[in-house]
């Protein structure tokens, strides 16, 4: 059936677990508000506990994680690092996501 579909192309193997695992790592309500806010702003990981609502030593082992994977850089003034994200995809991704759990949400209390 797909062989009519002109230009049809699947993922590789390798880009689909690439996916997967970037997906997983976002799959975390911590991580996706600490996304969110280091969209917004730079910040310290003290700003980002009380944001978020987590103890600081959480916050900095999430950030470890989304720093690792290349989605929040940090820089070091004295002894304070300060976080940020910059990236237009995250900021896509995440406005995508939250937009459309909001739909789920409005179709759901429509069913109801």
């Amino acid at each position: 059936m797909h062989d009519s579909v002109r230009d049809f192309v699947m993922p590789s193997e390798d880009d689909v677990r690439r996916a997967v695992a970037s997906m997983r790592l976002l799959a975390d309500p911590t991580r996706i508000k600490i996304l969110w806010a280091l969209l917004q702003c730079e910040t310290s990981v003290a700003c980002l506990a009380g944001v978020v609502g987590a103890a600081p030593a959480a916050v900095s082992q999430h950030l470890g994680k989304l720093r690792l994977a290349g989605l929040v850089e940090s820089r070091r003034v004295g002894s304070y690092i300060y976080y940020t994200a910059e990236s237009p995809r995250v900021r896509a991704l995440l406005a995508e996501a939250l937009n459309q759990s909001q739909f789920i949400q409005q179709v759901a209390g429509r069913q109801s």
